[in-house]
């Protein structure tokens, strides 16, 4: 039995957990009801498709951004809510989001800033960065076979932008899919289905050595292989992959990496996934495991219709609308 004590400190904790959770999505369901599809209808009626011309003007000169921008709205996303925050120029004694060693290899900066530029040409002042990046996100998806989904927009854009949040705050690639969902999804509303549909990005864009290499030659620190990888892919992946490896690119779904399909849930069921995060995936539960192989042994259909829904419910973390924040003019810059 539990000495009262500590019965009524068990009870505290859990009162507290739930009363934590609540708020959490209570302040989530806040945040989506200043989204409206349709939001610059009046005032910029021209800008989605503003950003979709030039787009694809962008993706035919540089396919390989596709994966990139994708990621760089989860990584605006999960740190601080989507406000734009990542497109923000730090400075050599307050190092921005952008600076943080998760951020590093982003790209496509300058992509965001030529869409931003349009956008002020037709309609100065109105369209907000943070949108910029949702917008952009879906129609790097379309615009790499994928599916489309309407995109609420309404955002505004913060003018915080710290290094350490983004260390704190984004999910590395060497955690297990269980601690992502307990310690980065489930706090921010979403579920396990969102966070093995949004991994499903992955399907397109690389990945550097350095974010899996510790599964190829000192994986938890025992100086062999990560035995969960296939053992016929892994001299594949090691003559790629030196040790130590910093700069090279690997395909994460190789043949398909600037498609966007269900190729993804096809290497995570083989055990060829790059990342310690996606392969732990199989190791998330029964039904978890049941919608990897449903999508790797179908047209993609389901996988298609549940990314949209799971990246408007990202979209609308802690979203910053009305009078709140503000549209910038530069992207990389508070007004």
């Amino acid at each position: 039995m539990l000495v009262p004590k500590m019965a009524l400190v068990i009870s505290f904790t859990k009162s507290f957990v739930s009363l934590f959770a609540i708020l959490v999505l209570f302040t989530n369901s806040i945040d989506a009801q200043g989204l409206v599809v349709g939001f610059y209808n009046y005032t910029c009626p021209n800008a989605e498709s503003i950003i979709r011309t030039e787009m694809t003007k962008i993706m035919l000169e540089a396919p390989s951004l596709a994966g990139p921008l994708l990621r760089m709205h989860f990584h605006d996303c999960f740190v601080n809510g989507c406000d734009g925050s990542v497109l923000l120029n730090g400075t050599t004694a307050n190092p921005a989001e952008k600076d943080s060693i998760p951020n590093l290899s982003l790209r496509g900066f300058g992509s965001i800033d030529r869409v931003k530029t349009k956008l002020e040409a037709a309609c100065p002042g109105i369209v907000s960065c943070a949108d910029i990046l949702a917008v952009v996100a879906r129609d790097v998806v379309v615009l790499s076979n994928g599916p489309t989904w309407d995109v609420p927009t309404g955002r505004r854009d913060g003018n915080r932008s710290v290094s350490q949040d983004a260390l704190l705050n984004l999910p590395p690639p060497f955690v297990s899919a269980n601690q992502s969902l307990n310690q980065f999804f489930k706090p921010r509303g979403l579920n396990a289905k969102d966070l093995i549909v949004l991994s499903g990005a992955h399907t397109i864009g690389t990945s550097h050595c350095s974010s899996f290499n510790d599964r190829l030659y000192n994986f938890n620190n025992t100086g062999a292989t990560d035995q969960d990888i296939d053992k016929n892919y892994v001299p594949k992946l090691k003559s790629k992959c030196k040790q130590n490896d910093q700069t090279t690119l690997v395909e994460m779904d190789p043949g398909s990496f600037k498609t966007f399909d269900n190729g993804y849930f096809k290497q995570v069921a083989k055990r060829r996934s790059l990342f310690f995060s996606d392969d732990s995936l199989r190791k998330l539960g029964k039904k978890s495991m049941a919608y990897i192989l449903r999508q790797a042994n179908s047209n993609g259909a389901e996988f298609f219709k549940d990314f949209g829904v799971s990246m408007v419910k990202m979209g609308n973390l802690q979203v910053l609308t009305g009078s709140q924040g503000e549209i910038r003019k530069n992207c990389a810059l508070v007004n």
